[in-house]
C-alpha cells in the first residue's frame, strides 16, 4: 500500500495505474530500495543472503582483473541503470534497475547518476524474492534496450544461463554447470572457473 500523504511504496506496484518515470524516481522517499520497470515500482528484497554476496564477490573478482586496464567499466550493485527508449530524454525513462553486476564499454553512458543506456553485459544473481522479476520482467527490458549479453545465475542449482543478443532478440547460448569454465560471448578470453564461484550452500 502507499501512504496517502507520501510517495513511500510498500509493495510492488503492478496494480498502480500511474506510470512513473526517472523524474519521479529521484524524488521519491522510500523506506526501502526499489526498481522501476516500464513505469511500475518494484520493491527490492531485503539484504541478500550470504551466498548471494559470496557469488557476487567471486564473479566480480574474476572480472575486475580482466577489465582493470581496459576501456570497459565493471560496476556492481547498487548502481542505477537508466534505460530510456531510443531518443528519449533521461527524465522520461520508465525503467531504472540495479543489476548485481554490469559492464559498460561506452564511456558516454557513464554519468554521475550511474549508467544511462544499455550496458554491454548484465549479470543477475537470483534469490527467492527476485527470480520471477529477473527471469521475466528484466529479461524483457534488457532485450528491448539492447543489453548485448545477459547472465542469470541460479545459486541453489549452481547454474548460469547465458543469453546473447542476436538481431534484437536473445538467443540462449548455454546453461553452465558448476564444474565448467564460463566465458562471455562478447569477451571470449575472459575465463571464469565456476567451481571457484559457487560457495557451499549453508
Amino acid at each position: 500500500m502507499i501512504k496517502q500523504d507520501s510517495n513511500i511504496a510498500k509493495e510492488p506496484a503492478a496494480e498502480y495505474s500511474k506510470q512513473y518515470t526517472y523524474a519521479d524516481y529521484i524524488k521519491f522517499e522510500y523506506d526501502h530500495m526499489v526498481e522501476l520497470i516500464k513505469g511500475k515500482i518494484f520493491k527490492m528484497s531485503p539484504a541478500p543472503k550470504l551466498y548471494h554476496q559470496q557469488i557476487t564477490v567471486s564473479l566480480s573478482g574474476f572480472m575486475f582483473y580482466y577489465f582493470k586496464n581496459k576501456k570497459c567499466e565493471l560496476l556492481v550493485a547498487p548502481t542505477d541503470v537508466i534505460l530510456p527508449i531510443r531518443n528519449q530524454k533521461k527524465n522520461k525513462a520508465t525503467t531504472v534497475v540495479q543489476p548485481d553486476i554490469l559492464v559498460v564499454c561506452e564511456p558516454a553512458k557513464l554519468v554521475s547518476e550511474g549508467c544511462l543506456g544499455a550496458p554491454d553485459l548484465i549479470i543477475e544473481i537470483l534469490s527467492a524474492s527476485t527470480a520471477k522479476k529477473d527471469m521475466n520482467d528484466k529479461y524483457q527490458v534488457y532485450e528491448e534496450s539492447g543489453v548485448r549479453e545477459y547472465w542469470i545465475v541460479m545459486p541453489k542449482e549452481q547454474l548460469v544461463e547465458v543469453f546473447h543478443l542476436v538481431n534484437g532478440k536473445y538467443k540462449r547460448i548455454k546453461t553452465y554447470t558448476s564444474d565448467e569454465v564460463i566465458s562471455p560471448v562478447i569477451f571470449p578470453d575472459l575465463e571464469i572457473n565456476l567451481q571457484e564461484v559457487f560457495p557451499e550452500m549453508k
